[in-house]
């Protein structure tokens, strides 16, 4: 059963420097809550909108690999990256960024599923309910601090 999960914080920058951080190497390592540590296997990227990035993310002393397809999102000022292979049966996480009044609305929306049996119950576990909701609450946090005065 797929499932959808989004966070909307207002953030007082521009559009042009959302895209910006996001396009920079380090925002990855930058939005990933300790303990979790992340590290770039393969970078195919040519944009935000288009190619492929492996990493492999550390949970504790277990590796999970993760191959994410880039791709353009549901508006001009997005992007998408689609879980090519990886721990569930499916993710594809859109990064919205809209204008508005006081800086960017920044819309994190993910449409996710679980793998069948144990691994299922370990997803379930890690990248969902609350850890999700810690995820997102500290990638927006982590946003605007690295854009605080930016605008």
């Amino acid at each position: 059963m797929e499932k959808v999960f989004e966070r909307r914080s207002v953030i007082p920058t521009t559009v042009e420097h959302m895209w910006a951080f996001h396009e920079d190497k380090r925002a990855l390592a930058r939005l990933t809550p300790p303990p979790l540590l992340v590290r770039r296997v393969r970078d195919e990227m040519r944009s935000l909108t288009d190619g492929v990035l492996e990493f492999r993310l550390w949970l504790g002393p277990l590796p999970v690999r993760w191959v994410a397809q880039h791709e353009p999102g549901p508006l001009d000022t997005s992007f998408a990256d689609r879980m090519l292979d990886g721990p569930l049966a499916s993710w594809r996480h859109e990064h919205i960024f809209r204008a508005v009044p006081g800086g960017v609305e920044l819309t994190d929306r993910v449409t996710y599923a679980h793998k069948p049996g144990l691994a299922g119950l370990w997803t379930r576990l890690v990248f969902d309910g609350l850890p999700l909701r810690f995820l997102f609450f500290y990638r927006h946090l982590r946003t605007r601090l690295a854009l605080a005065g930016k605008q």
